[in-house]
């Protein structure tokens, strides 16, 4: 540091205190610490909170907006939060006066049941949420000069950890409350269940932030899968009951269980208390690269939902659970040609074997749909589940199908990877479709009605449209920004930015249409199969494009080889 330097900061700081007394100081809990510059250098007092309020002054003088754009934001905003809640208070409204006619046992399961994998569920999404993002994070600018400063950590993360845990409370809260509302629940009863929804989640996000002051998951991951199979299990419990399997939950059950889930949320209300209370005391521990990891997470998926990219943010977490999982022992492959394409799949099925319960899962929403009544939309909305379902096992083919480079070092063509990538998300779709046919056939009295083989053909034609929406989802290229824009309120934005929400969804609905509109079968094989030509790669533009440059390279360089010959005249007698 240079005379000029240290002279300034003598200038402004008082004079140092004896080192005794800096010891005796240092052993009593102070608000302020002391920053030193360097070894020479007097000390100066630096406070969290002073620090704080100078991060934000600096990013409220750097504003990019006008009042007048903040207010007319704000107008917009509101007008749609009472548009919206106009809506959704009508159809609270009627379902609530239809609940009158609430008489049979699935709807009576439905109406407490219902609510109550909705409860787990939260708790499950809390937990998982949180063990993904932190839930106390900071940005990597933080973490560069702010993190390595000798300062209290905790007074400058407490109210990052408010945030969390307020969202824990008023997603679920809200959410568990509009699905008992509209299940027909008296307003006690809608507050039963919300109350015990939100305060539950957020005791499960302040139990994340205790753990990660620690660096634990052991506890968070127990909890998670508790929490999730409680929830399947009640879905199951949904649909046992519409098939009689178990008897019908009666109406007197609903005023046990209100009493039951009121005292339930006052012991999450403890709980979150002492469990926020813990996590506060020890914010301090939390090292800096755990604070970064979540930071960079959720800079990554903003951009990537800025782009509407949901690949992207699938991307993200892919490498994010790769990094995490450090390595694996490599195996040796087998097979020769696209087949060995497909043993790595095969071989991929065992090292996750996590992915196989999404799929399993939607498994039971044919069978959950056919029991609420609604078989005629059942291809679609179990083709769009199983779509989700089958994501994961088309890794190899997302990679492909992103990294150019590396499917030109292959010796296939694109039909041929394609296919080969096709195969085990293809014969876990036949398993899928097998074992859903008593759904499309109808296994209960007041479900579809469909006989043996048009049972069979509605499986087989979802589970082909899961399979291709599948396909579709991974193989969707990136939106094209040197194309002509669209003039959005949002500004500028690339056509294929907006059918990007609807990739996947468009070849499921696309197949499924006809089955659902009453239609012959055979034109939904008929779809089925035109895709299947689309998506394997056929008609591949970008690849007949290349075949055509590189033709046309070949003759270019044949004529000038031709021109540049040497001519011998022939001889002369």
């Amino acid at each position: 540091m240079s005379k000029k330097s240290r002279k300034l900061i003598r200038s402004g700081v008082p004079a140092a205190e004896p080192a005794a007394e800096a010891v005796e100081v240092a052993t009593e809990p102070v608000a302020k610490r002391t920053f030193f510059f360097l070894p020479d250098a007097e000390p100066v007092d630096v406070d969290e909170r002073d620090l704080h309020d100078l991060m934000k002054q600096w990013r409220h003088g750097r504003a990019t907006r006008t009042i007048g754009q903040v207010i007319s934001d704000s107008y917009v905003t509101l007008f749609s939060v009472v548009l919206v809640g106009a809506m959704i208070t009508s159809t609270v409204l009627n379902a609530q006066h239809g609940a009158t006619a609430c008489t049979t046992a699935s709807c009576n399961s439905g109406r407490l049941l219902l609510p109550t994998a909705m409860i787990f569920a939260g708790y499950a999404l809390a937990i998982g949420l949180s063990r993904l993002f932190g839930p106390v994070l900071a940005s990597a600018a933080e973490g560069s000069w702010l993190m390595d400063a000798p300062i209290s950590r905790r007074r400058l993360l407490a109210g990052r950890l408010v945030i969390p845990v307020v969202v824990g409370v008023l997603v679920p809260l809200l959410a568990t409350g509009l699905v008992a509302a509209l299940s027909g629940m008296d307003w006690r009863s809608v507050a039963a269940w919300a109350l015990a929804s939100g305060l539950g989640a957020a005791a499960m996000v302040a139990m994340s932030a205790a753990e990660q002051t620690r660096e634990r998951e052991v506890l968070l991951k127990g909890l998670q899968l508790v929490w999730t199979l409680l929830a399947l299990a009640t879905g199951v419990a949904v649909i046992a009951v519409a098939v009689a399997w178990i008897p019908a939950p009666s109406l007197s059950t609903e005023a046990n269980l209100r009493m039951s889930l009121f005292a339930v949320s006052a012991v999450w209300l403890l709980v979150l208390v002492v469990l926020l209370a813990a996590a506060l005391r020890r914010l301090n521990l939390i090292r800096r690269a755990r604070l970064l990891s979540g930071g960079s997470l959720v800079a990554g998926m903003q951009g990537a939902m800025f782009a509407l990219d949901m690949g992207l943010i699938r991307d993200i977490l892919v490498e994010r659970r790769a990094i995490e999982k450090g390595h694996v022992r490599p195996t040796k492959g087998r097979g020769l040609g696209p087949s060995a394409l497909v043993w790595r799949d095969v071989e991929r099925l065992f090292r996750s074997p996590g992915t196989f319960v999404p799929l399993v899962l939607s498994l039971l929403v044919p069978y959950a749909i056919d029991a609420l009544r609604m078989s005629q939309l059942n291809p679609l909305i179990s083709g769009l589940a199983l779509t989700a379902a089958l994501v994961p096992f088309l890794g190899s083919l997302r990679v492909l199908s992103r990294t150019g480079g590396l499917a030109r070092m292959l010796p296939f063509k694109t039909t041929q990877i394609r296919t080969a990538a096709m195969v085990v998300p293809g014969i876990l779709a036949v398993l899928w479709a097998m074992m859903t046919v008593p759904a499309f056939v109808g296994f209960t009295d007041t479900g579809a009605d469909r006989t043996a083989w048009s049972g069979l053909m509605a499986a087989a034609i979802t589970a082909a449209a899961g399979v291709f929406g599948a396909v579709r989802w991974v193989t969707a290229g990136k939106a094209d920004y040197s194309a002509p824009m669209m003039a959005t309120a949002s500004g500028a934005l690339p056509p294929a930015l907006i059918f990007n929400l609807f990739r996947g969804i468009d070849m499921v609905a696309l197949i499924t249409a006809p089955l659902i509109l009453g239609a012959d079968p055979l034109w939904s094989v008929g779809l089925a199969v035109v895709v299947f030509i689309g998506l394997r790669g056929t008609f591949n533009l970008d690849e007949l494009r290349a075949e055509q440059e590189a033709m046309q390279r070949d003759a270019a360089r044949a004529k000038t080889e031709r021109n540049d010959r040497i001519k011998i005249a022939p001889p002369k007698r």
